[in-house]
């Protein structure tokens, strides 16, 4: 039976998901409802596969997702998301994701997802590999994609509305190390301020509703 661990901030979420994998059979052996909890309880369950929900307060997801292949190489992570851009996915798949699926995904989907990257074999939905293989072929890059793996999760965290205080705490960075990069940030996208951030996520759809 495929061990599995939840993260997703939304408790409803969560019991949706475990009454889906249950009726497949797969075994859901852990919750958490934010990336600091997954890293804290992964070690004590080890999991076959952990569902990592993107969009969650604190580190978020991305930052998530690097943190436990950093603990363990061999963690296997289907990230899971409501966005529709390509960056996230993109950088949910460098951070170490085997596979990234749409939550506007059918609820088969999610069963064949699930076992494909237990399985140690990576899996992408068709509409999000298909938008990923389109803006490589016309060279529709985003601005967004200039920026770091660190500089990105500040920079989705600043265009929500956080502060470099919040911020520092949620990554575990200094202040000043987040002050660098939203200063590296800002340079290279061309932005004045934190509004024009903002502004920017929601421009190349970056910000969940």
């Amino acid at each position: 039976m495929i061990r599995v661990m939840l993260v997703d901030d939304h408790a409803v979420v969560r019991v949706g998901f475990r009454m889906l994998l249950a009726d497949a059979g797969i075994d859901v052996v852990a919750e958490a409802g934010d990336g600091e909890a997954a890293c804290q309880l992964y070690p004590t369950v080890r999991p076959d596969l952990v569902v990592m929900d993107l969009s969650m307060p604190g580190m978020g997801g991305i930052e998530a997702v690097r943190r436990l292949l950093a603990q363990d190489g061999r963690t296997r992570v289907l990230a899971l998301s409501a966005y529709e851009d390509t960056a996230h996915p993109r950088r949910a798949l460098r951070a170490g994701a085997l596979g990234y699926l749409a939550k506007r995904s059918a609820p088969d989907e999610l069963i064949l997802a699930v076992k494909t990257v237990a399985g140690g074999e990576r899996y992408v939905d068709r509409q999000t590999a298909q938008a990923l293989a389109v803006s490589q072929a016309d060279g529709r890059a985003s601005p967004v994609d200039l920026l770091s793996g660190r500089e990105f999760s500040v920079f989705i965290q600043l265009a929500r509305g956080m502060s470099v205080a919040q911020i520092a705490d949620n990554l575990k960075l200094s202040p000043s190390t987040v002050g660098t990069h939203l200063y590296h940030i800002k340079q290279k996208l061309g932005a004045g301020n934190q509004s024009e951030l903002t502004l920017a996520a929601l421009h190349w759809g970056l910000l969940d509703s």
